[in-house]
């Protein structure tokens, strides 16, 4: 594509790389010359998200232009490296395709993997040997700290466990719970918001271990949770506003109520 009059009736992956260094380039878009890896890493967030709207709302068409927008990210990063000199996009695809070789010998070698077990094991194996990784520790800290915390606080955990740091049964991580929450609770009867903050921490890192336990995702199930308090929100508004009942000043034991009836109700 040279200019706006080379139009397709379908375009590749070479047309879109094509496209971001036109907007990239002098005579192009005025915003698009400007942005920065900084100034866009939190738009690649944002459309990574929509690409987990549209999964979890099982609408083929919104995923593909979601991806679409994640892809554009990746090529507009792209594009700010290979104007320096630093690497391409066919660069980023010859990575990736090396690495899942490498990591899949049971595929493009001669190990054994029947089982997904296996398989998990090869894989951490492998990425320890790649980046060099000699310890658990080492491991842990690869894990980006900018992942949501839930997320992180999980991954980290697993990792722990897989060198046998680890509670035998579920049991020593929900007393951990309660331990916590004492502690918690000290630190707010004395006021003390910096030991406030701390113990809330480490409360919600138990929770999290409760989660992985119980085999549940601590992010999903938050999200879950939080779907829940919306949706029975709503409901004790409706109910409120229906029998004449001011929210901001019935107190909390006539809102709780409604929010009991709702839950028996739902």
């Amino acid at each position: 594509m040279k200019n706006n009059r080379d139009f397709k009736d379908r375009y590749d992956c070479g047309d879109l790389m094509d496209i971001v260094k036109i907007l990239r380039a002098p005579g192009g878009c005025p915003w698009d010359r400007e942005q920065t890896h900084e100034s866009i890493k939190k738009n690649f967030i944002e459309e990574t998200y929509e690409v987990i709207e549209a999964i979890n709302k099982k609408e083929p068409a919104m995923l593909r232009e979601e991806l679409g927008d994640v892809l554009l990210q990746i090529a507009l990063h792209c594009e700010m490296e290979r104007e320096t000199g630093s690497f391409t996009f066919d660069d980023v695809c010859d990575e990736i395709c090396k690495k899942l070789i490498v990591r899949h010998p049971h595929v493009f070698g001669d190990v054994q993997a029947d089982t997904t077990e296996q398989v998990l094991t090869n894989w951490d194996a492998i990425k320890m040997a790649t980046k060099h990784q000699k310890s658990a520790a080492e491991s842990m800290a690869s894990v980006p700290r900018e992942l949501p915390a839930l997320m992180r606080a999980q991954k980290i955990q697993k990792k722990a466990a897989k060198v046998g740091f680890d509670w035998e049964q579920s049991e020593g991580a929900l007393a951990k719970v309660h331990e916590e929450a004492d502690e918690l609770r000290e630190a707010m009867a004395q006021g003390d918001s910096a030991a406030v903050t701390d113990e809330l921490g480490d409360l919600l890192f138990s929770v999290v271990n409760v989660a992985r336990f119980a085999d549940a995702d601590a992010e999903e199930a938050l999200t879950g949770a939080t779907d829940k308090f919306y949706r029975r929100f709503a409901k004790v508004e409706q109910l409120a506003n229906e029998r004449g009942i001011d929210m901001k000043t019935a107190g909390i034991d006539a809102l709780d109520a409604l929010w009991n009836e709702v839950k028996q109700h739902p």
